[in-house]
């Protein structure tokens, strides 16, 4: 027997009707209040405060993740690899959101989470944030202002190079991997961590926060980093660069046919993989529905493998840092 609207009973079709109207809101890019989840592997890393901080740390949800603003407690939570499964290389996730929230769901937990499926240690990094106002109705607003200033030009020139951004300051953030950094090499042997195979990747904003580090930081001596639609201007190669993998789409506004960080890796002589993609925009994680951009992640761990970062003795030895 077909089953029909007038073969169900009407509390059924209630129920239908308020799933599927939750699941559409979910996915039409509204922000919605979200109360806080737990993390209860979260580690602090005792890294401070933010000065001028007008409001607490809330949650919101938006296209359905879970997403973190006003951070002022930075924290590191592992994602290991089930017992005899992992090969000793790690990572360190930096989710995007423009320094202003954190993407932690697409760009952080589920990243950890299908890199632990592959026996690579991950570590999601939830670092400071600079301030955004108290009101969820005036975050939206500034949010909107973020985004319209990096859309592109009226005049539809798509190789026409982003407005340049004001400086930021990045001292919290830095000091937030620097820590992470830290603690994954004091805790190493606990996680079965070679300490020879740490690398770094971060999405958007989390991709400029990797290349920060890799560009500035005293500290970390990080083994491969994977900018993933992250800025594309031309850098500074410091002499110790490491192997960089970079992901970005034709159709994301941070594009705009630049090729400027490529560039000056291999002018400098460092390897590096670079993979543009026909179409999957920005912010799409592990990949959203029909998008060529959907296979980064099976292309990273390729070169993982291929580069020798998931064997011991690979990368630069499995000597201790």
């Amino acid at each position: 027997m077909s089953i029909t609207l007038k073969t169900l009973p009407r509390i059924a079709i209630v129920a239908c009707l308020l799933v599927v109207a939750a699941f559409a809101n979910a996915q039409d890019g509204t922000i919605y209040p979200l109360d806080a989840p737990a993390e209860p592997n979260a580690i602090k890393l005792g890294t401070g405060g933010v000065e001028n901080q007008p409001a607490k740390e809330t949650w919101f949800r938006q296209w359905g993740d879970p997403m973190a603003r006003n951070i002022t407690t930075a924290t590191l939570t592992p994602f290991l690899p089930k017992k005899g499964q992992g090969n000793g290389a790690a990572v360190i996730v930096a989710p995007g959101g423009g320094f202003r929230w954190l993407s932690m769901g697409n760009e952080g937990w589920e990243v950890a989470q299908a890199l632990a499926d592959k026996g690579i240690a991950a570590f999601v990094l939830k670092y400071r944030l600079h301030p955004t106002p108290e009101s969820l109705d005036a975050f939206k607003e500034s949010m909107n202002r973020t985004f319209a200033a990096a859309a592109p030009p009226a005049d539809g020139k798509k190789d026409t190079p982003p407005p340049p951004r004001p400086q930021m300051d990045l001292s919290n953030q830095l000091a937030d991997a620097e820590a992470a950094y830290a603690m994954i090499l004091k805790r190493a042997e606990e996680w079965g961590v070679d300490t020879a195979r740490l690398g770094m990747i971060g999405f958007s904003a989390g991709a400029g926060l990797t290349m920060h580090c890799t560009l500035k930081s005293k500290v970390m001596d990080l083994d491969f980093i994977g900018p993933i639609y992250g800025g594309m201007g031309p850098v500074e190669v410091p002499n110790d660069a490491p192997p960089m993998f970079n992901v970005i789409a034709t159709d994301d506004f941070l594009f705009r046919g630049q090729f400027g960080v490529i560039d000056s890796w291999f002018k400098a002589g460092k390897p590096v993989e670079f993979h543009l993609y026909q179409n999957g925009g920005h912010g799409f994680g592990l990949g959203n529905p029909n998008r060529t951009s959907n296979k980064w992640f099976d292309a990273f761990i390729y070169w993982l493998d291929v580069n020798k970062f998931l064997v011991a003795d690979g990368g630069k030895g499995s000597a201790s840092k």
